[in-house]
């Protein structure tokens, strides 16, 4: 078993370089189905979530070969529809971008339902809503969605309920070589999709309106392979600009995009901290400064991002006064609330709102990752609490940042991982 052990209560000082975006990466990977082609993916995150999806895609007869930095070759030509493995479809969230990239592809498509972070119902009513205006069947026994249509897929105008990323990803992967204009309305806004989107229209497919409500796909009869890079990750840009703030320090982020970053800047600069913009990096500072309270309610793009949240939380708890938190996207989001409780933090959740009662420091302690964010803000807790912070369960970590350990390290971080035997019963050592 793995542990990370921090030395917080150290000012951080130096320069964190972003990796690909997870989510941008993952939609792209499975998009390569429909290609047919080889295609070059460049700044894929070297994280457990993007070897997972090429494994899937292994499984279903890609050829996949790794290139230096980062960089992979697919050729998704010999890809079977329905191959996807149960295990490795349960093993993240995204897998289920297979379903429009087969239907897509094949005209069918089947899959596990997929698995990822717990924040209680994320249903896929909505997937299934725009699979269904294109004319597919979908039949969901509990265990597996599998979709078939009779006479072929048609363009539709769908209009979403909400505007669910994943299934705006999805319809726009299943509706990319229809013939026809399929709209996506209510569509999401978020940079991954807009990346997405970039993608395919690279590859010869004619996407317009990415980043509005708007979305409009005319089809076409192929796509051919391409060689693209994904944008930098706004989340793990975010997580280290809070780390930096709430550990009274400056760094600079680099290879950001700083419009992407807007919501989260503005936060931060409400509660006191000095952010800094540049070309592709950010710079953020705090020196001694009393953090204010405020108000943070979580949203779709280009609200405030629900990933942030966790991280955003920690520095609540570090903040002068009473702050509200409200969780705007998913109905279950606090489960790590409970690990911050452990630490001193003076937190109550009711339904989707934290109240938390600022304290000027934490206390260290035997925490456990809950799920991916929840285990970096408690990260980003150990680093900014004088004495010795332990976290369990940080594989959940792992399959969303890129050597954030070693990263951290580079910037004056006392923090390592942590090789234990396992204990009987679960006992910690």
């Amino acid at each position: 078993m793995e542990r990370i052990y921090i030395n917080g209560g150290k000012p951080l000082s130096g320069t964190i370089e972003v990796a690909g975006m997870k989510n941008a990466a993952l939609p792209i990977l499975f998009a390569t189905i429909i290609v047919e082609d080889k295609c070059v993916i460049e700044n894929l995150p070297k994280i457990k979530d993007i070897e997972t999806a090429l494994e899937i895609l292994k499984a279903m007869g890609a050829k996949i070969r790794e290139l230096s930095n980062g960089n992979v070759e697919i050729d998704t030509r010999e890809v079977v529809c329905g191959s996807i493995p149960i295990e490795l479809a349960k093993a993240m969230r995204g897998s289920y971008y297979v379903l429009g990239a087969e239907l897509a592809r094949f005209g069918r498509a089947q899959a596990a339902f997929p698995g990822g972070c717990d924040f209680g119902e994320r249903p896929m009513d909505q997937h299934i809503k725009g699979f269904e205006a294109l004319g597919a069947k979908v039949i969901d026994n509990g265990d597996f969605i599998k979709c078939t249509t009779e006479s072929g897929l048609n363009a539709a105008s769908i209009y979403l309920d909400v505007p669910s990323v994943g299934a705006t990803i999805n319809i726009m992967l299943a509706s990319v070589k229809l013939d026809g204009l399929t709209v996506i309305e209510n569509a999401a806004r978020e940079p991954h999709v807009v990346d997405l989107a970039n993608f395919l229209n690279s590859c010869g497919a004619d996407i317009s309106g990415a980043g509005t409500e708007v979305i409009k796909i005319r089809g076409v009869k192929q796509l051919h392979g391409v060689t693209y890079a994904i944008i930098p990750d706004m989340i793990e840009a975010g997580t280290y600009m809070v780390a930096a703030a709430a550990t009274n320090s400056t760094l600079t982020i680099t290879n950001v995009i700083p419009k992407h970053m807007e919501s989260i800047t503005a936060k931060l600069i409400d509660m006191g901290i000095s952010v800094t913009e540049l070309d592709d990096a950010l710079i953020v500072s705090r020196n001694n400064t009393p953090l204010k309270k405020i108000k943070v309610k979580t949203n779709f793009y280009p609200g405030f991002p629900t990933d942030m949240q966790p991280q955003m939380c920690v520095l609540l708890c570090l903040a002068d006064g009473q702050s509200t938190l409200m969780e705007g996207v998913f109905d279950n989001r606090f489960k790590y609330t409970d690990e911050l409780i452990r630490m001193g933090a003076c937190i109550t959740v009711q339904g989707r709102t934290a109240t938390i009662e600022g304290r000027p420091s934490l206390h260290p302690a035997t925490v456990r990752a809950v799920d991916l964010r929840g285990g970096a803000a408690l990260v980003i807790a150990g680093l900014a609490t004088k004495g010795v912070t332990w976290i369990d369960d940080i594989h959940h970590i792992e399959r969303g940042y890129v050597n954030m350990v070693e990263k951290l390290q580079s910037v004056g971080a006392d923090i390592k991982k942590v090789v234990i035997p396992d204990v009987p019963n679960g006992n910690h050592l």
